[in-house]
């Protein structure tokens, strides 16, 4: 029976939680995740935890924070002076807003993790950096 290897484009359904049990991503009522296995399409630890699966065959996985997003970077975040902020753009922690980088046109998501009275703070980590993941997967097909 044909296990996967790096380089087959492969289709896998996947449930993805957090330590916690804490839901984040499922391909539950939708097609198969289809991706090659080995070229960057999906974290490190999915492309480790499918190889050598076989087709049918169900596992669960865990992969570490440095396999799956990283570790949370305190470089990427930034506080500002609530002065800066347009007045017209609503702020509350947990709300994820959408910065436009400097001169280059490019926008990153960030997510606001805390406003004092004068100043907000803006988080541009992914939002499961620093997370260890859990993800029950099944092979559906190889090739």
């Amino acid at each position: 029976m044909a296990q996967v290897k790096s380089g087959d484009k492969i289709n896998v359904h996947y449930t993805g939680k957090l330590t916690d049990g804490t839901l984040f991503d499922s391909s539950a009522g939708r097609e198969p995740l289809e991706f090659e296995v080995g070229s960057g399409m999906v974290i490190k630890g999915f492309d480790e935890g499918v190889t050598g699966m076989s087709v049918g065959e169900k596992k669960t996985i865990h992969i570490p924070a440095a396999e799956a997003y990283g570790e949370v970077d305190q470089n990427y975040l930034a506080v500002f002076n609530k002065a800066e902020i347009p007045a017209d753009i609503p702020y509350e922690v947990g709300m994820q807003l959408n910065m436009h980088q400097d001169g280059s046109g490019q926008v990153m998501p960030v997510t606001v993790v805390e406003v004092t009275d004068t100043t907000i703070t803006l988080d541009a980590n992914h939002p499961l950096a620093g997370k260890d993941l859990i993800f029950d997967l099944e092979l559906v097909s190889i090739g």
